[in-house]
């Protein structure tokens, strides 16, 4: 069978169909995982705010801790990853998973709201390594022009989990007795935990082929692009993009962290228990959205096609903010809806061509998740003193970033190449056009043979004389 192997290091665009629908499949599986968790973390807050009696600003340590973990240990996970690969990430990632997920039980037995923020802060850390290793693996794994429609669907399974979260909350946590005990709360997340360690053993056996950053590099470099040669440093969409993707992940898990608190208090009759059904809903609009998204990115250039949700996120976070009753509640589905392909599209748009630096970039990237940490404090913070409707006022300046971010390399984009509307293949146009350059024009090949000939028939000439 040895002679079926990929070779070591072969990029994604080199695998046979089965290996790399294999592998896609696979990876794929993890999205589920943190989709899961991060759909629990929205909906403890306001359960602990009930059980614990603490603010809203309180019930954020959650958000900080998970969040937090992300900006501690994704540069940790990345370095892991350049001297031991995908597959080790992902086992790392998985064992972090599964071990806070346990913790979770004697946090809940105990009713000790400081173990449920230590315990997500060990999974945050797992998820973190699991999201630099499936982020960047789906991204290189394949042709670079669909880097974002693969991500865009891998992350769909992400929403699935997501919505299934808050159902699971709304049934368990909030009705009847359970509104004010935490005896449920450990028995999911010991399932949590157990399907980590599913995972954890499903990997160890399966082979995952890996891609290195030098075949990833060679490949560039084949078609003239030398970006990742200069510093890291240098590599200005991706720090960038480090930027982006902070201020809009801040702003989507303020969005999703206040959405129970939100509803409740729109004077439409709303209890937490439907709230959180509700909030679901968002969820599902949220995935339906990502789709969607895989099949425009088919066609569309990413980086136009996020600017154009960057406008729609803004508009639809004033709207949340600012309209009564179901007006607003209409804007924030609409919100969840435009927020679906932003994550995806900044974490491909950042780390393309990066060449030996796609590890590193990736966990710069996914390091920017830690911006979960510091809006929702914020947002609680004027929540509190203000109101939950008006604390959407605060998501937005995330997304205005993300705008600048996008319409930038749009702009960049245009400079260089000229604008375009439709996704490009631009490694392939690079191979083409040197292989323009390189090749003969067969016309001007038979004018040179003719000249050819007709100095050797000349010199005969001369010489027969």
């Amino acid at each position: 069978m040895a002679h079926n192997q990929p070779r070591a290091g072969a990029t994604g665009s080199e695998l046979s169909t089965g290996r790399w629908l294999f592998a896609f499949s696979l990876v794929t599986t993890l999205f589920f995982c943190w989709g899961f968790a991060y759909g629990l973390v929205d909906v403890l807050n306001a359960h602990f705010q009930e059980v614990f009696n603490i603010t809203k600003t309180q019930t954020t340590l959650l958000q900080l801790a998970y969040f937090g973990a992300y900006i501690v240990f994704a540069p940790i996970a990345s370095i892991f990853m350049r001297h031991r690969g995908y597959k080790a990430g992902i086992h790392l990632g998985l064992t972090l998973y599964s071990l806070g997920a346990i913790f979770f039980w004697p946090s809940a037995k105990y009713q000790k709201y400081g173990g449920f923020v230590g315990c997500t802060f060990v999974i945050g850390c797992g998820l973190a390594s699991l999201e630099v290793a499936a982020n960047s693996y789906i991204a290189v794994l394949g042709r670079p022009q669909y880097a974002s429609m693969r991500l865009n669907f891998s992350q769909g399974f992400q929403g699935v989990a997501s919505f299934s979260g808050p159902l699971i909350a709304s049934k368990y946590f909030f009705e009847g007795e359970n509104a004010k005990k935490l005896d449920n709360v450990q028995w999911v997340y010991l399932a949590v935990a157990g399907l980590g360690l599913f995972l954890n053993i499903l990997f160890y056996f399966c082979y995952l082929p890996e891609i290195t950053e030098e075949a990833l590099a060679e490949e560039i470099h084949a078609v003239g692009i030398t970006k990742d040669e200069q510093s890291f440093w240098k590599q200005y969409r991706v720090l960038f993009g480090f930027v982006a993707q902070t201020c809009y992940t801040g702003a989507q898990v303020g969005v999703a962290s206040f959405v129970v608190f939100y509803l409740t208090e729109q004077g439409v009759g709303i209890s937490k228990s439907k709230a959180s059904n509700m909030f679901s809903l968002c969820q599902v609009t949220f995935t339906v959205g990502r789709f969607v998204g895989v099949v425009l990115l088919k066609w569309i250039d990413p980086a136009f096609l996020l600017t154009v949700y960057a406008v729609m996120c803004s508009l639809f976070c004033i709207l949340v903010a600012t309209l009564p009753g179901w007006g607003g509640v209409a804007s924030l589905y609409c919100l969840f809806f435009f927020e679906s392909i932003c994550y995806p599209c900044i974490f491909t748009l950042g780390t393309k061509n990066l060449g030996k630096w796609t590890k590193r970039g990736s966990g710069l990237i996914v390091m920017g998740v830690g911006g979960g940490a510091w809006y929702p404090p914020a947002q609680g913070a004027l929540a509190d003193r203000a109101s939950s409707h008006r604390s959407y006022l605060v998501p937005m300046s995330g997304y205005l970033v993300m705008l600048i971010y996008s319409a930038g390399l749009v702009v960049d984009q245009s400079v260089k190449q000229g604008f375009t509307f439709f996704n490009k293949d631009e490694l392939a146009e690079k191979r083409a056009a040197a292989s323009e350059m390189i090749l003969p024009n067969p016309a001007d090949a038979d004018l040179e043979k003719e000249k050819v000939d007709s100095e050797k028939g000349s010199t005969e000439y001369v010489e027969r004389r």
